[in-house]
């Protein structure tokens, strides 16, 4: 037997866990689960990545005040690393962020600011990158992370994710990755790209999210989508995209809790989309397609999986052919 003996909560990470969902959706699609961490989540990867080019340029600091704009998993991965390293941590976020996530982070020591109001043009995402600027603006001792423009939010998964699915997987044919700030999505497909250029690289992506075009639409669940195009993006990487709305996310997610496996509504939005992809374009029996799970669903559990919350929101149909699905 193994033992891992860590000294920093970062420094532990389940690299290589797929769960191969075929007795659930009818493909073999495997999963690469992301959430067995400290963390709780992929972007662990990122916020450990940016810290640590941060202090290696000697922008962090005793100190220091890290600032961040995130819908939770960044921030929940931020105050984690903060703490470990004598950092102050403030969170930037709107309603959308779930309890869960913000309780984390104060319990980790971090502040956490709500955003209420929209910017009219940018939306949410717009107001939060404002505040996060007047925050800093003409503080020394403040730092702001910038995960939607940091290049090593993408080189994280360059170095590990991709490296860890090819490894896996040497015959992988499709790899399904969500789009938020497109940290992973870039990362992942740089890196195959570069090593196995015939794989199919397909992004999903929120309905209401303009990352790929589309038009800005109210989105409720935190993760994937944004209201500002990531400066990360590169749609040369991207074979194609898959739009997913909500609610289909809402039925997978619950879908495949019937069977055991509580994931994060990120994940839902990757495995719906994957879903749709597959049928539509089957694959010969030796091909291999795996998905990215950015996420666990504890911090759902007040939405995704509240079903009065999620009749509110969507309506009682989408409750009702939620539960047809996790009947079937």
């Amino acid at each position: 037997m193994s033992i891992q003996i860590i000294s920093a909560p970062d420094e532990f990470n389940t690299e290589s866990l797929f769960v191969d969902l075929a007795p659930i959706i009818g493909n073999r699609l495997l999963l690469k689960c992301e959430g067995f961490n400290f963390a709780g989540s992929i972007k662990l990867k990122a916020a450990r990545a940016m810290v640590d080019d941060a202090e290696r340029a000697g922008a962090l600091r005793p100190g220091s005040t890290l600032v961040e704009s995130s819908s939770g998993n960044l921030g929940v991965a931020l105050s984690l690393v903060a703490a470990s390293r004598g950092y102050r941590f403030i969170c930037v976020t709107d309603a959308r962020c779930t309890l869960g996530a913000r309780q984390t982070i104060q319990a980790l020591g971090g502040e956490v600011h709500v955003i209420t109001e929209p910017h009219p043009v940018t939306g949410l995402l717009g107001a939060r990158i404002d505040y996060v600027r007047e925050l800093c603006e003409g503080r020394d001792d403040y730092l702001w992370l910038n995960q939607y423009a940091n290049p090593n939010n993408w080189r994280a998964h360059y170095r590990l994710t991709g490296p860890e699915i090819l490894s896996a997987f040497p015959d992988l044919t499709v790899l399904f990755v969500g789009a938020g700030t497109t940290g992973t999505l870039m990362g992942c497909a740089r890196y195959v790209r570069d090593h196995k250029p015939s794989v199919r690289i397909i992004a999903v992506d929120a309905v209401g999210s303009v990352t790929f075009g589309g038009a800005s639409t109210q989105r409720l669940i935190p993760g994937l989508g944004t209201s500002v195009r990531p400066a990360l993006l590169d749609e040369s990487f991207v074979d194609e995209v898959v739009m997913v709305p909500e609610v289909d996310t809402v039925r997978t997610c619950r879908q495949l809790a019937r069977a055991g496996y509580l994931f994060g509504g990120s994940t839902g939005t990757v495995v719906s989309g994957a879903i749709g992809w597959l049928a539509d374009h089957p694959l010969p029996p030796a091909a291999s397609a795996v998905a990215v799970a950015p996420d666990l669903g504890e911090r759902y559990l007040d939405t995704v999986y509240q079903d009065q919350w999620v009749s509110g929101v969507y309506g009682l149909d989408a409750l009702e052919q939620a539960a047809g699905m996790e009947a079937g």
